[in-house]
Parts: C-alpha cells; structure tokens; sequence
C-alpha cells in the first residue's frame, strides 16, 4: 500500500485501507517501512499514536496479524523514531552500523523481547545475499569423515585450500610469500587452525612437504589429530610432515617430530632449512612452513626470534614456497615488524560471539568464519559483512 500520500486529516482514511486490506487477505504480517516517514504525513504527534494504538488494538490482537513498524533513528540522537514507539512494541530490535578497524560492522541488538528469552542479545549480522545475522561461533563434529579434497594452485597463487579464502584475498598467497595470521586474544585455537591448517592440508594431500613450529598450547600429539581430520594417512604424516618441539621428560619419539635440544637459534634455523631441503628433495615440489611466532619468542628471545623470521621469509622467496607465522596476542611491536614484512596480512578477531576474519594486506571487509563439515572435514565458511 502506498501511504506517503497520506497529509492532515487522513488519519481515519489511512487506519480504514490499512484494516481493509489486512482483513480482505487475512493476512499474517504487517510491515509498515517507515513508521517514520509515516508519521511525518501527520500534523499532531497525537496523530500517530492513534495509528499505533489502533494497530495494537486491532491488528495485532483482534485479526492475529503480527506487525513489524521500521522505525528510524535520527542522526545525533539516542531515541528510537517518535520516541513513543519503544513504549508499546512487544519487541524492539535495533539495527546499527559501526566501524572495526576501519571496515564495516553490522549487528543486530534485541533491546526487548516481551514473554521468550533472549540468551543472545547481540549478533553480528550482514546483507550479503539478503539479510543475515550470525550466533556465536558454534564448534561441529565431523561425522562421516572423508580425505580432503585438494584445490588447484595458480601459476602466481598457492591456493589456501578454501575456495572463500582464496576469493577473498583475489587468488590466494603469493607463491615465496611470507603470511602474518594476527590471533586476537579471544581466539580459540580450533578457530584460527581453520585458516592454518586448511593450507597444510592443501599442501599435503597433493604429496608436499610441511614443516611446523606449534605455538603455546599446541603440541604433536594435536597436530597428528588435525592431520588424520584431513584424512591423512600415517605414512603421509610420518613422510610429509616436520614438527618441531622442544623436548621434555617422558617425551616418545615420532618420526614426524623433531626436537629442540640446543640453544642457539642458528641450529634451529640450519635443522629447518636440512628439513626443508629433505623434504624439497623427496617430492620435488615447494615446502609449508607453518611458525608459532611465541613458540620462538619464547625460546630464543624477540630479537634471534625475529632473526629467524626474517631467514624464514627470504627462505620462501629464494624456493618460491610458502611461510605463515602465526603470531599470539601480547607482542604488539613484533606485530608492526612483522607486519611490514609480509606480503600477506590476515587479523582474527572476535565480536558478539562471532569469528571476524580480515585482511590487512591485501585490504578486505570484515568476514565471519564459520566451521563447515558438510564435505566430511573442517573448512572454513567466510561471509563478507556489507
């Protein structure tokens, strides 16, 4: 129905076509976009909230036709349209845009939900194909598990092995590039391996070498799990991958693991690059490398760690490969470094529950990461917020 051409006086007529209609068609729903504007057809405030009682009174109640008013916020004010709306609506629900880094955010705020609970009274949300709000990040089981499927790579692009990772940064990582993944402080480390270990799988399952230095709080024993999630088998794992730890009392050997006995971080970096040359030399094809920035921090201090670092990335550009290094909350000035040298830059940080994904460099909109299983394996879902 068309009521913008509703002026003084045609309060009566407006309420009359409004009841009609809804009565002729027994309908369900009643949007009305905008009250606000509507409302500006009106001379007296007192005008309009004749139009919200009757639609109280009347439509909701007596026809059982649920009614949606989209109200508008003026700019510069905190009250909700009139400001007599939020009084009488069994629900209020406010949309809002804001900044995060500099990229558009979306969410969805309930403000009041009269007789159901709302556990949640904030989402992340999007208007990427319609609108969308997303709950917190929700963890799910695998429950036919499959080998991973390998994508294709590129003749400039390794691919990351999700097809939305790969179209978000415009092909996927420069082969000998040097990737920064930025965990924000309320990441999971299940959430941030479905960005790392998703290209470890990719490398992997097309018979490539990869070799990692877990951060805190991952060790071998979660590595090999991951590994088998992608359908590895234990010759794969004992054949393709290198992890590197520190060793401890109690600790079993596995052949896919290689420990940390000396002090020097030139050791370290020299057992790397023999790895790398092993593993290069067995398959013929480019090596992974995966680091735990504070894995080395730790061990070796911020500046022989950045050293290595720095080894690591000239490392992938003379051998056209691939280095990530993952880099934990609590090093702000090793971020800026790192940061200036990387060629790719991804931050993960969290906002209402839900996984925001984006790129630094290349430049991207905020994404929310969702854990797909649909193909008997973790994948990342990407949506863009726009």
């Amino acid at each position: 129905l068309d009521l913008m051409t509703a002026k003084e006086g045609a309060v009566s007529t407006t309420l009359e076509m409004i009841i009609s209609e809804v009565s002729r068609i027994e309908a369900k729903r009643l949007v009305i976009d905008s009250f606000s504007a509507l409302a500006q057809a009106f001379r007296e405030t007192y005008e309009a909230r004749i139009i919200l009682h009757t639609i109280l009174s009347r439509i909701t109640k007596i026809l059982g036709c649920t009614t949606i008013l989209i109200v508008e916020v003026p700019y510069g004010e905190e009250r909700v349209g009139l400001g007599i709306e939020e009084f009488v609506a069994d629900g209020i629900i406010l949309l809002k845009r804001s900044r995060l880094d500099g990229r558009i955010l979306r969410d969805l705020e309930i403000l009041k939900m009269r007789g159901m609970p709302t556990p949640e009274t904030q989402l992340v949300l999007t208007l990427k194909g319609g609108f969308k709000a997303f709950p917190p990040f929700k963890v799910k089981v695998i429950e036919k598990p499959c080998r991973f499927e390998p994508r294709p790579d590129t003749k400039k692009f390794f691919s990351t092995g999700s097809q939305d990772l790969d179209e978000m940064l415009g092909g996927g990582y420069p082969r000998g590039s040097l990737v920064l993944i930025e965990i924000g402080e309320q990441i999971a480390t299940l959430q941030y391996h479905l960005i790392s270990a998703i290209t470890a799988y990719n490398f992997t399952t097309q018979g490539r070498g990869v070799i990692l230095i877990p951060s805190s709080g991952v060790d071998h024993n979660l590595i090999r799990k991951k590994a088998e999630e992608g359908g590895l088998t234990e010759d794969e794992i004992n054949r393709l991958l290198r992890v590197y730890i520190r060793k401890y009392p109690g600790f079993k050997p596995e052949p896919f693991v290689v420990t940390l006995e000396g002090e020097s971080i030139t050791e370290y970096v020299m057992s790397c690059f023999n790895a790398e040359y092993e593993l290069m030399k067995e398959t013929g094809q480019p090596v992974l490398r995966i680091v735990g920035a504070d894995t080395l921090i730790d061990t070796y201090g911020v500046k022989e760690a950045l050293s290595a670092l720095r080894a690591c990335a000239m490392r992938a550009r003379e051998t056209e490969s691939l280095c990530i290094i993952l880099l934990k909350p609590g090093y702000p000035r090793v971020a800026k470094i790192l940061s200036a040298m990387a060629d790719v830059h991804l931050r993960i940080t969290r906002e209402h529950g839900s996984v925001l994904v984006y790129g630094v460099k290349p430049r991207t909109n905020l994404h929310v990461l969702e854990m797909d299983v649909s193909k008997g394996y973790p994948i990342p879902k990407l949506t863009p917020i726009i």
